[in-house]
This record gives C-alpha cells, structure tokens and sequence, in this order.
C-alpha cells in the first residue's frame, strides 16, 4: 500500500505536467535553489493547509461582526427581526413536508383535506406558512450581505494597495519573468482569503498572475451587496442604483478587462516567454472556461437590469421572500417573478461570482 501511495504520488504531481521545463520540484524548495535566489520562500502544498485555521478565525470575526455590527446597523434602519407567521403544529401534514413534498399537488391536497376534514385552501396557507418558517429573516439577511460587503471591499482595496507597487500589475509580462523562481509573500493572506479560486495558481507558483485575477474579480463584489443592504432596507432607488452600477463594473471588467488583459498575458506572453507546458494548458483551460461563464452571467446581468428597468425597479431575493397569503400557487399559475438567488451560507459560486450571489429570473 505503501508502495502504491508512493506511485500514485509521483504520478500526480510530476514535475514535467506541472512546471516548466528544467524546473524541479526541489528547486522550488531551495534546495539549493536557484542562482541568486537571496533567500526566498516559493510557495509549497503544505502552506495551503494554513487556510483552514485562517477559515475559522474569520468565521468567527463574521459571528461577531453580524452580532455587534451588522444586527444595531440593520435595526436602526427600521428591519426588525420578526419571522413569518408559523405554522400550527400537525404531525400528518408535518410529516408529509418533511419526508414526501413541501408543494403538494392538488390530488394530494385533497386527500389530506379528506383525512383532516380541513379546507383545502386551509391546508394550502399550511404548507404556505411552513415553508415561509423555515426561511432566514430579513434581519438575518441583511447581516450576512452586510458583511460580505465589507469583506469584498477590503480585500479589493487590500488586493490594490499591494498591487499598487508590484511591477506585474502594470507589466502582465512581469508575471512570467524568472518564473517559477517569485516570492510570494505579499499576496499570502489574500490568497488564503480566496483558497478555492487560487488553489491551482499557488501550487504552480503562478502568484503573480494569480493576484491579478483575484483584485479583478473582486472589484464588483461589493457593489451587489451594497445593492442587497439597499433592498432590505426598502431603499428601492439606491438598490437600482447600485445594481446598476455593479452591472456596469461586472460586465468592464469581466468582458473588457478580463480578456483583455488578463488572458491575453496567460495565453501569448506567457507562451513567448516561458513556453507551454502540460499544466500550462490546464490553467488556460479554466481560464477560458471562467471567461465563458463571465459572459453567460453578463447576459443575465443585462436581461435583469432591462426587465428591472421595464418594471421600475430591481427584483427582490427569492432567498427568503414570504409567500403572500393571496398566493395559491397550488391552483393557479405563477407570473414569472423576477428573484436575487443568495447562499444562506455567504459562499460566492465560482468567482469569483458566481459562487457568489448572482442575479437571476425565476420563470
């Protein structure tokens, strides 16, 4: 077993996939290092386990941001934390949300009415209320975007204050000059910060180029929260206002921008510079694929700013909207309703955004 775990950890990390040619594996470690090398520290997969215990300590800072912070800020602004109306306590239609449906079907509706002897649209408001329960507050989500907004905005300055002074951020072509052989220090923490966009930059050592696409994905991450604290707190003109504005950020700097700037140093100074190399073709892959889906999620971006600006205002976060007590989705059919998807948890979809919060129609 030993043996096999020894072969398979070869295999995986062979240097001519990962790095360059004439590059090895104990050069990056120092030993000897590289001519003149002064010193430096090169980034090692060991280092990546300092994530999880940075990972906890800001979990914690975010508990007692949303508690101090968050939570006076949102009740001076009028949000209370009221939850819906709860539903009344029923073991046969508890258990039918729990374990078969949270949407019964009018077939099933009717049955329960029969075996309880409720009123079908009784039973409706049941389920209605039930789902709306289990739903976060306003209050709660005003803290989380809260806090995701001041998060966003000082790692986007952090990641400019740096990058203000480093060569590769006016020269992309200083990205792969001595490459492997950069320090990587700088940017440590704020790579950490955004462990799983950077993973595959700091293992190859690609720091430099990897800052470069960090700073440009977060420069409209806070404006979305900004536009969510705006709409919880039914400041609906400067929710669009600020909706707007991210849209315009996003789509600079992920159609412009991005492409432009960034994949064209990945992808041809790069390849003048040091040459393709297996895992060369990898990180340009998902670079290209992270393009893609930059375009597909400016295209939605772009659909919701029209729709918002037909119907006079921005859509609401389907995350926890209360179903009215007029609705009776079960009987009749929903009118498409604009929503902001949000995860309960504050973890972005893929990049940079994605992962994120994103903006989307719900038909």
């Amino acid at each position: 077993m030993a043996a096999a775990a020894a072969a398979l950890r070869a295999w995986f990390w062979n240097e001519r996939f990962w790095l360059p040619h004439n590059v090895t594996w104990a050069d990056l470690a120092g030993e000897p290092g590289p001519p003149g090398g002064g010193g430096l520290q090169y980034p090692r997969a060991g280092h990546v386990l300092s994530a999880f215990p940075l990972a906890l300590g800001i979990f914690a800072v975010r508990l007692l941001f949303e508690r101090f912070i968050a939570k006076p800020c949102a009740i001076n602004l009028g949000i209370q934390d009221s939850g819906p109306h709860r539903a009344q306590p029923n073991a046969i239609l508890e258990k039918v949300f729990t374990s078969i449906t949270k949407s019964p079907d009018g077939k099933r509706l009717e049955g329960l009415a029969k075996q309880l002897d409720w009123d079908v649209r009784k039973i409706q408001r049941w389920f209605r209320h039930r789902r709306n329960q289990d739903k976060p507050t306003t209050l709660t989500k005003f803290c989380e975007s809260m806090w995701r907004f001041t998060f966003y905005l000082s790692i986007f300055f952090y990641g400019i204050r740096f990058l203000w002074t480093a060569p590769w951020f006016w020269d992309t072509r200083q990205c792969w000059y001595n490459y492997p052989f950069q320090d990587f220090l700088i940017m440590f923490v704020h790579h950490l910060a955004t462990i799983g966009l950077i993973t595959f930059s700091y293992m190859n050592n690609m720091v430099r180029v990897g800052t470069l696409v960090l700073c440009l994905h977060d420069a409209s991450d806070f404006l979305l929260e900004a536009a969510k604290l705006a709409n919880y707190a039914k400041y609906q003109r400067l929710c669009d206002a600020f909706f707007m504005l991210f849209g315009v950020v996003f789509i600079v700097t992920r159609l412009g921008i991005y492409p432009f700037w960034i994949l064209n140093t990945t992808l041809f100074e790069s390849w003048e510079l040091i040459g393709p190399y297996p895992s060369w073709w990898l990180f340009n892959g998902l670079l290209v694929t992270l393009q893609v889906l930059h375009i597909i999620w400016s295209y939605l971006i772009i659909r919701t700013a029209y729709k918002a600006l037909v119907r006079g205002k921005v859509s609401k976060d389907d995350r926890s909207d209360v179903e009215s007590s007029s609705e009776e989705e079960e009987v009749t059919p929903r009118t498409p309703k604009g929503t902001l998807s949000s995860s309960s948890n504050g973890s972005n979809r893929a990049n940079g955004h994605v992962a994120s919060d994103h903006w989307t129609e719900e038909e």
